[in-house]
């Protein structure tokens, strides 16, 4: 299979924490409207205050972690109707023809995994499995190339993900970690061309 083909080239997980740090999540959409036209992507939501709605549900009430964990990813699709409404030409889709019709349509498709995820129900459903590990997951499904996941801030490469996004994430497919202090990596880390050292930098792991 040729590149060309590709519908999504690159996953782009939009961390939920960037919601807790002042400005961070407007400084990443002027980032994507700016880098990412005409760029095979997909935007994947993080969970952030969704997320930790549930976290502090399942202490009070003991839920489980069945009901914690859906319940998490539907905070996902919280966070996708969000940033639908504050990206540029976005359109919320929930399976993989929309995101074709969406890319067609020259608009930028933020997904909505909780349908696909749960038709699919490839994760365990534990609290070391985030939103990390789901874009992960999807970058396989969708043949892509390459996922960048947008944190608010560094730190240690093999804590900024969560511990199965690695064993999700499928051979071969680049990972870069940008954080919101840094976004003129961010250009780097969508150029379908290569990577520069800079890019590689960037790169986790």
């Amino acid at each position: 299979m040729t590149d060309e083909p590709r519908v999504v080239h690159t996953v782009v997980k939009v961390g939920g924490g960037l919601l807790s740090k002042a400005g961070a999540l407007d400084l990443v959409i002027e980032a994507l409207t700016a880098f990412g036209p005409r760029r095979r992507l997909v935007i994947v939501p993080g969970g952030g205050p969704f997320a930790e709605a549930v976290r502090t549900m399942f202490r009070r009430m003991k839920i489980g972690e069945d009901a914690a964990h859906w319940m998490a990813v539907l905070g996902m699709d919280q966070y996708a109707h969000a940033l639908t409404a504050r990206l540029p030409g976005a359109v919320l889709v929930e399976q993989e023809p929309e995101i074709a019709a969406a890319r067609e349509a020259g608009r930028l498709p933020v997904l909505a995994p909780y349908r696909w995820v749960r038709t699919a129900d490839p994760l365990p459903h534990s609290w070391e499995v985030t939103s990390d590990s789901i874009a992960a997951w999807l970058a396989g499904v969708l043949g892509a190339r390459r996922i960048v996941l947008i944190k608010p801030a560094g730190g240690d490469p093999r804590k900024l993900v969560d511990p199965f996004f690695m064993r999700t994430l499928p051979p071969g497919v680049e990972h870069f970690v940008i954080t919101a202090d840094d976004l003129g990596q961010l250009d780097v880390a969508l150029d379908e061309g290569g990577h520069s050292k800079r890019g590689r930098r960037a790169r986790q792991g």
